[in-house]
């Protein structure tokens, strides 16, 4: 038996490498988990060798936290990690599958455990991604069955073995309180992550790739204003960083498209099909200091 082991050639052979390229492609900044990210794959590597050279150790546990605001990445990386874990076997499957409390938790008695293991059980051999996790505990009502799931989601987080991996999701504020409510909660979750909000500029950069993943671009006079866009957006009750912006971009298409077909001249060409000009976005509610789409203006 060989007494030594290429963790290079390990690492290559694995595919590891190239979802974590795929990783840094896909999210902007968000640095610090990814870092993260990297550094569990290194330790599932590590306990990888460590088994095939007969070197016996604790299994790793590998359920996690996911803490930020929407539209941080949570969900991408969910998946980023689920492929991870299927390409260095800790999975069998690699799907995610992603619930919140609805799909958790009954109304009455005896409703909630065939609800929450129908959920465990489609997530066998992959991940339970449960978003907005903390909607499970609702502290003071003595009719609520979320702690009920709650237990069985423990009991189930046991054995790995034949099981998946759970991570819970949500606000970081929200979610302290969630794991206060059981005990053994969050000393079952190994890896607490945090997603930290996109810069202004790190925004703007998410922008201009959605905007060329669809063939459109900002003009030279447009760029400046989404970058006020931006900076009012975020100001704004209902923020969700990533996820606000693409919404923005949507209706900023819908502003283009509007005024290119209003137009007497009727020849538009390829340049003006994906040009964004200044007046599709400035239109927008959010330069008068309202969320669009919701009856909120600020005082």
């Amino acid at each position: 038996m060989s007494s030594s082991i290429d963790l290079s050639a390990e690492y290559l052979d694995s595919g590891v490498a190239e979802v974590l390229d795929q990783l840094d492609q896909e999210l902007i900044g968000l640095n610090p988990v990814k870092t993260r990210i990297k550094e569990i794959a290194a330790l599932l590597l590590v306990d990888k060798a460590r088994k095939a050279l007969e070197l016996s150790s604790t299994k790793p546990v590998l359920h996690m936290s996911f803490t930020g605001k929407p539209g941080t990445g949570k969900t991408t990386v969910a998946k980023k990690i689920s492929q991870i874990l299927y390409k260095l076997g800790y999975l069998r499957k690699g799907h995610v599958v992603t619930v919140t409390r609805d799909d958790l938790v009954g109304q009455y008695v005896g409703h909630t455990a065939p609800k929450t293991k129908e959920m465990i059980k489609r997530a066998q051999g992959g991940v339970l991604f449960i978003d907005e996790a903390y909607y499970l505990y609702k502290p003071g009502n003595e009719r609520d069955y979320g702690s009920e799931a709650i237990e069985i989601l423990l009991q189930d987080m046991e054995d790995l073995r034949d099981g998946c991996v759970v991570i819970f999701a949500g606000y970081k504020d929200l979610m302290e309180t969630f794991y206060h409510s059981n005990p053994g909660l969050y000393s079952r979750v190994a890896h607490h992550i945090d997603f930290p909000d996109y810069t202004n500029k790190e925004l703007m950069e998410i922008a201009k790739i959605l905007l060329s993943h669809q063939n459109y671009c900002f003009s030279k006079e447009a760029s400046p204003v989404f970058e006020e866009y931006i900076e009012r957006r975020k100001k704004l009750p209902f923020f969700a960083n990533a996820r606000s912006i693409r919404n923005a971009l949507d209706r900023v298409r819908l502003r283009q498209a509007n005024r290119l077909f209003s137009r007497k001249d009727q020849l538009i060409t390829r340049e003006e099909l994906i040009t964004i000009e200044p007046a599709d976005i400035s239109a927008s509610r959010v330069f008068d200091g309202e969320i669009e789409g919701r009856k909120f203006k600020e005082k």
